[in-house]
């Protein structure tokens, strides 16, 4: 008799997840995803012929499994692309790899730069304290930074309670107020006071004060071409991969594969109900968005992506407790204006080449205060592929916020005069020079360390008796995951498929054991 996987979600972990069944085992999935589209929150919307990537994906990880299981879908670049020819660009090129200028199942070889935008001023990212930092900064606030600092270090907060402080043990005061504070608030919406630590281990492990100085110097001697990416911090690497027409794309190349492999993707389905017995779910009832009729489906395995709280809310049985620490679940939602214009205001003082004038930039943090914008990305960039007119520029403005405040609930129109405004705000752009614009907003792209979370773990045991069941991917998991986090366990449970393996232990693990940390990580 044939094996069922139920997947809940098609996203990277779901997909994932589907693939790797159908190429190891006799499983056949059936992946059921809510919305209209294919990879969830690194999916790539075409407005017009312009392509926007939510939320920016870096595609490198320390995984060498991640890696070739990338190129394996698409292979890197062997000719230069459209900006490589341009600017006489020298990368180095996959010997007989596809030419991005006539093939489109192409993976490009793009450097990497991200500033920080504060007091009108570019600062690097990660920190650097080099002669530009200091000199934007200004003698007082310098001198204010180096004794905060010294102070964190000989009198540091024993008990790392919060955010705040974990940040300023690593930072000093002086340095968390400056660059760390105002943008982490625009993050997650509350005071870093009232966040678990635990988030800024995951995601920023490994840098400080001392690293900052010790990889200023570094830069000084070795050429960003001759850095091993297995030797330094991926937030200090210079190039990564990225799909031509964005991440999306990619995503939905694994789709068509899977579905050639006699997989099964239902788009516009939700699983609203899960039944189980003895331990094992048992099957899963799936809402028609289309039609709106409910149908059951037996299973013999569940892989979920959804958020906790409503997998928690589709079981018919829970224990109280565990039914409270799920609704009590917190996310933050994700708004992108991508805009279209003839050029922008500031211009690129970089010693990076570009096409233009252009500011390098991949992606810029918005650390001012007066604009709630939290980040600027420049999507040509990215990808020259990614816009439709090279002559013009395309970029995202994100904000994040809760679903149902007043940034959610604003209309279309009107939440893109307020971006524009911001933009103008703080001389990016002129007005005049907006061509096109379109909005797009994403529910629940990140889950937030704080509300109930101190008690996940009566969520995590109470789940993980479920032998058959496998929490996945960043909402699955209710964890700040990257890319290729979510990919990591999505494989290590279907290992313990094929092995029955019953303890999820192994995919707990994934980005919180040192081979999978945010200093390895991939992606914004």
């Amino acid at each position: 008799m044939e094996r069922i996987a139920v997947i809940i979600g098609a996203g990277p972990a779901g997909l994932t997840a589907a693939y790797e069944l159908l190429a190891k085992t006799d499983i056949k999935p059936i992946i059921y995803e809510m919305t209209d589209s294919i990879g969830g929150i690194s999916k790539t919307v075409n407005h017009r012929g312009n392509r926007i990537d939510i939320g920016g994906h870096r595609f490198f990880s320390k995984s060498d499994r991640v890696m070739m299981w990338w190129q394996n879908i698409f292979p890197l670049q062997g000719k230069p692309s459209r900006d490589d020819l341009i600017l006489n660009r020298k990368i180095p090129l996959a010997e007989n790899g596809p030419d991005p200028e006539k093939e489109d199942n192409v993976m490009l070889l793009r450097g990497r730069i991200s500033r920080i935008f504060f007091s009108r001023k570019f600062f690097d990212y990660p920190i650097s304290l080099n002669m530009n930092t200091l000199l934007n900064l200004g003698i007082v606030n310098v001198l204010e930074i180096a004794m905060s600092y010294v102070k964190a270090r000989v009198f540091p907060i024993r008990e790392e309670k919060t955010l705040e402080d974990f940040f300023i043990n690593r930072f000093g005061k002086k340095l968390y107020s400056v660059f760390f504070e105002n943008y982490t608030e625009k993050v997650w919406g509350i005071p870093c006071s009232r966040i678990d630590p635990k988030w800024g281990k995951q995601r920023i492990k490994g840098l400080s004060i001392s690293r900052a100085i010790q990889d200023s110097i570094r830069g000084l001697f070795v050429k960003a071409e001759d850095v091993s990416q297995k030797k330094v911090e991926t937030s200090l690497i210079r190039q990564f991969l990225y799909p031509k027409y964005g991440p999306g794309q990619l995503w939905e190349e694994v789709a068509n594969l899977i579905m050639k492999k006699d997989g099964e993707i239902c788009l516009r389905h939700k699983v609203v109900g899960v039944e189980h017995r003895n331990n094992k779910v048992i099957d899963v009832r799936v809402m028609d968005g289309k039609s709106g009729e409910t149908k059951s489906m037996t299973v013999d395995y569940l892989f979920s992506t959804m958020p906790i709280r409503d997998l928690i809310n589709s079981f018919g049985d829970v224990p109280q407790n565990v039914k409270e620490v799920a609704n009590g679940l917190t996310y933050r939602d994700f708004i992108t204006v991508g805009l279209l214009l003839n050029k922008l205001k500031i211009k690129n003082k970089s010693k990076t080449k570009t096409i233009g004038g252009m500011i390098p930039d991949n992606w810029i943090y918005v650390q001012e205060s007066d604009v709630k914008l939290a980040r600027i990305q420049i999507y040509s960039n990215w990808s020259p592929y990614l816009v439709k007119d090279n002559s013009k520029v395309w970029i995202g403005l994100e904000y994040i916020c809760n679903e149902g405040d007043e940034l959610w609930s604003m209309p279309d129109e009107e939440f893109t005069k307020f971006a524009i405004d911001e933009l103008e705000k703080i001389d990016m752009i002129e007005k005049k020079d907006a061509l096109d614009s379109v909005v797009i907003r994403t529910p629940k792209t990140y889950p937030v360390y704080s509300g109930s979370y101190d008690n996940f773990d009566v969520l995590q045991n109470y789940l993980n008796k479920f032998e058959n069941l496998f929490l996945i991917g960043r909402n699955g998991m209710h964890r700040y995951n990257n890319q290729d986090h979510s990919m990591l366990s999505a494989m290590v449970a279907v290992e313990n498929t094929i092995n029955d393996i019953k303890t999820k232990d192994n995919i707990w693990a994934v980005n919180i054991e040192e081979e999978y940390l945010e200093e390895k990580g991939n992606d914004v």
